[in-house]
């Protein structure tokens, strides 16, 4: 019997106490005590332990349990008194029932004694409020919303699934109160959503509802409200003093389970598949907040693809090293930067749409590494559309890397200054140091880009917008004349953006 458990417990270390007679004596009957009349749980709830106890001074023989007039099963009984804990389960199945059990003890004499226990099973919660760490195999049920309670690590050895259309919603909280969900080394997350059904991560703020994809009451600029989504693997990173492992930015440096790097770079974290992370970065110190969706160390056996962020008050997504490819993101009013890389990447972003917003600084912002470990990234076929407060891109800390086949539009006139030179205005592409220009200068180059195309303020030339020597493979197009950038139908139906009319101006 799975879900109902009787652990028959004798007065002292299972001993039951015997009387012995030398004479004929009364038949004394048998009496059950402590076992409640009612009780109320909800389903997936549990019942006990409470302690029962039977009395039979003849001698006792069995004790039989049924539920619903269905025989659970039948214990053997000797002495005279017998206590035992009894606990149930509910099942999903008992969502909404009054469950009968009934007790019957018999004595050597043939009599019996009874008791009946009325268990009241409340209807299944749609809405799970999570606050342990996830330390084994756990599964998050299509229909349900999961609030996060705390900053909640799926530890290593656990695997966390999570169902197509399930809501994730964080808890208000910052510093080390913060909420957010948080993959660690050695952990995975099997995260599939749909085109019909993805998986929604936001605030508990947020109103949504599973089957609802654009929220009914937040706007798509509120950021900051929870933290985010964390990765974390074992793959190499260029880090500082070439240590081999990190705490995670976002994450107190004195919680081990943030730690990423290593030196697998086959690392497999899971999968990740139509996942949008909204209204996130909450603040847990002076000019550090957690990404929508942060990838730490994380390895090429690792899926990650079809991925929104909207308002989220750092970056949409960054990458801390790693090797982990991401196929199809949307980033949409980020409060820092869309995409931001650092300490050598080594990866693919491929088919990607940066929609900016009045807070976000840069459309790509690239680091290079940070120790001696070099490694390049591919960013290809991405489609960026500016503000007036953003720019195109910032390539810094001897940035390298291939940039390809992107489309810039809607940016404002860019500063007119050169190479390395800090900026007075918005709209650059720029290379920020010595060694980013030492990169895209070199031969061969180390940092290049290739196929870029924009539309432009009227007067605005492609060699100031894209900073001397880029527009040798860069083209000036009219709005949606574009032969390269982003394929939007990978977007469409399922994103936030795209049911508030944003993928208009794509192609």
């Amino acid at each position: 019997m799975k879900n109902f458990t009787y652990v028959l417990t004798l007065l002292t270390a299972f001993t039951l106490v015997f009387s012995s007679c030398t004479e004929e004596e009364p038949d004394n009957g048998v009496i059950i005590s402590g076992i409640p009349a009612t009780a109320k749980i909800d389903a997936g709830g549990k019942l006990g332990p409470i302690t029962g106890t039977a009395t039979g001074l003849d001698g006792l023989v069995s004790l039989s349990i049924t539920k619903d007039g269905t025989s659970l099963f039948t214990l053997p009984l000797t002495g005279t008194t017998a206590s035992f804990p009894l606990e149930y389960t509910a099942i999903a199945a008992d969502a909404g029932k009054n469950l009968v059990f009934e007790f019957t003890v018999t004595d050597k004499d043939g009599d019996t004694g009874k008791a009946t226990h009325v268990l009241t099973v409340g209807a299944e919660p749609t809405t799970i409020r999570v606050t342990n760490n996830i330390t084994a195999n756990t599964t998050w049920v299509t229909g349900k919303t999961y609030i996060l309670g705390a900053r909640i690590f799926v530890t290593s050895g656990a695997k966390l699934t999570i169902q197509k259309g399930v809501i994730v919603k964080g808890e208000a909280g910052s510093g080390a109160n913060a909420t957010a969900l948080v993959i660690a080394r050695g952990a995975q997350i099997d995260a599939q959503g749909t085109a019909t059904e993805p998986i929604i991560f936001t605030s508990v703020a947020d109103e949504i509802a599973p089957g609802q994809i654009a929220s009914p009451n937040l706007e798509p600029t509120q950021e900051g409200l929870w933290g985010g989504l964390i990765v974390l693997g074992r793959a190499k990173c260029s880090l500082v003093g070439d240590v081999p492992e990190l705490a995670i930015e976002g994450i107190p440096a004195t919680d081990t389970n943030g730690l990423y790097g290593g030196t697998n770079d086959a690392d497999n974290s899971g999968i990740l598949k139509y996942i949008s992370i909204r209204h996130g970065g909450s603040l847990i110190g002076a000019s550090n907040e957690i990404n929508g969706l942060t990838l730490g160390g994380v390895g090429s056996g690792t899926v990650i693809e079809n991925i929104e962020v909207v308002a989220n008050q750092d970056d949409g997504i960054e990458w801390f090293g790693g090797t982990v490819s991401v196929k199809n993101a949307l980033i949409w009013n980020s409060g820092d930067d869309a995409v931001d890389t650092d300490q050598s990447w080594a990866g693919t972003l491929d088919n990607f749409i940066v929609i900016c917003g009045i807070n976000t600084d840069h459309g790509l912002e690239i680091d290079g590494p940070e120790g001696s470990y070099n490694a390049a990234h591919t960013v290809k076929n991405g489609s960026v559309k500016g503000h007036p407060a953003s720019e195109f891109g910032d390539f810094r800390a001897a940035a390298r890397g291939t940039f390809e086949n992107l489309y810039f539009f809607n940016f404002p006139a860019p500063a007119d200054t050169y190479l390395g030179v800090a900026n007075a205005g918005r709209g650059d592409l720029s290379l920020a140091d010595a060694g980013s220009i030492a990169n895209f200068t070199a031969t061969p180059k180390i940092l290049t880009f290739n196929a870029l195309q924009a539309t432009l303020k009227t007067g605005v030339t492609l060699p100031i917008a894209f900073r001397n020597g880029t527009d040798a493979f860069a083209s000036e197009v009219v709005l949606k004349a574009n032969t390269v950038g982003a394929t939007k139908a990978a977007f469409t139906g399922w994103t936030w953006a795209d049911k508030a009319g944003q993928l208009a101006d794509f192609k």
